[in-house]
């Protein structure tokens, strides 16, 4: 099973090769945080006696999950307990016994935690804490920690700090837009199949990225499904168009990022699917003013004689939208950015019910048209 592109799980040993030692758990490992890449590498090497498991890629956790258990059960972790944490009034003590007592049956056993809102509130910061400080030197429980995506707080924080500390953190990051083509090539490649060479295959790729951008749950049934259909070797062009449904899903802060960098066709399509999925109108402006305004903050920073760094960093522009801003605000003028500001303006009102002159009256049809003044700025090769 893969638990990323390309990387395939694979506890056994290449052809030719003798395996490598999986390390008993009275082995001395060093905490670690590794990416998931790296995951199966470490889980040859050897089990640790935690692992938690952060982001909001289900697909890829669930297969990141599934890869530790099958190391643990080729390390005669035969028993299995799970507890999922809802609710402020959750039991912690059955978590706790739970890995303090062994069956008649099993003299190992690996036990899961699930926190999907990934609080676990103060009577589970104590007890995860206190499960970490459990693990150092625990040969016979595994305990696997699945949560979402955490933010800088979570992760300084007490709770956090100990598992990390106790055993290996594994962030999950999700397949960006531009990253998806390569994944799905090298999942048809784990299946035996592929797309034809050349450019003819990159629009393959590109069409199917389409179909179930934001979707990866969805990507890796329909990748799943050309397995059944087709047998192993190349795939034309129009058997991939025939076979993969269009299951793509959006949001608002995917829709920022593509009318930054300019892709307008990819904007218009994200528009109709947030349309048709009954998305807040208000939700999409909003996405959309805000870049704007920031757009106008920092540059007015610039102007007052801020290093565009400095500038970013004090309006709290981070990541993907940093490198984005960095493009745009050095070739954006004062008077652009004004107009643009001005649009945000009309368009409020627009999907608040006014009419504006000069303006489309339906709500969606004035932000696409907001959305296009925006991407502009920074289509490339302006």
């Amino acid at each position: 099973m893969a638990i990323n592109g390309g990387d395939m799980l694979n506890s056994g040993a290449a052809p030719g090769r003798s395996a490598p030692r999986l390390a008993e758990r009275g082995d001395t490992l060093p905490p670690m945080q590794v990416a998931l890449a790296q995951l199966t590498a470490q889980l040859q090497r050897g089990l640790a006696p935690l692992y938690v498991l952060h982001g909001d890629e289900a697909l890829l956790q669930q297969e990141a999950a599934d890869a530790i258990r099958a190391a643990a059960r080729a390390q005669g972790y035969t028993e299995r307990s799970s507890f999922t944490v809802a609710g402020a009034h959750f039991d912690w003590g059955a978590v706790l016994a739970a890995g303090g007592s062994l069956s008649l049956f099993a003299d190992r056993q690996i036990i899961e935690i699930r926190i999907p809102s990934g609080k676990p509130g103060k009577d589970g910061s104590v007890a995860l804490q206190q499960i970490a400080e459990g693990a150092r030197g625990n040969d016979s429980t595994l305990t696997v920690v699945q949560l979402p995506r955490l933010d800088k707080a979570t992760k300084t924080g007490a709770w956090f700090g100990a598992l990390d500390a106790a055993g290996v953190a594994v962030q999950i990051d999700p397949i960006e837009r531009g990253a998806l083509p390569q994944w799905i090539a090298q999942r048809l490649g784990a299946q035996g199949q592929r797309v034809a060479p050349g450019e003819e295959g990159q629009r393959t790729l590109q069409f199917f990225a389409d179909r179930v951008e934001g979707n990866l749950l969805a990507a890796h049934q329909e990748i799943s499904k050309l397995g059944l259909l087709h047998p192993p070797g190349e795939l034309s062009q129009a058997q991939v168009e025939a076979a993969v449904l269009n299951v793509a899903r959006y949001d608002v802060f995917k829709l920022s990022e593509a009318v930054l960098a300019g892709q307008v066709l990819r904007v218009q399509r994200m528009l109709d699917g947030l349309e048709a999925e009954g998305e807040a109108p208000v939700l999409v402006h909003w996405a959309l003013a805000e870049d704007i305004r920031a757009l106008k903050r920092v540059k007015d920073a610039m102007n007052a004689g801020r290093p565009l760094p400095m500038a970013l960093r004090e309006n709290r522009i981070w990541g993907t939208k940093e490198r984005l801003f960095e493009r745009i605000l050095p070739r954006a003028g004062d008077a652009q950015l004004a107009r643009l500001l001005q649009s945000a303006h009309l368009v409020d009102g627009i999907v608040k019910g006014l009419k504006q002159p000069d303006w489309p009256v339906h709500p969606w049809q004035a932000l696409q048209r907001l959305a296009f003044q925006l991407a502009r700025l920074g289509a490339p090769g302006r």
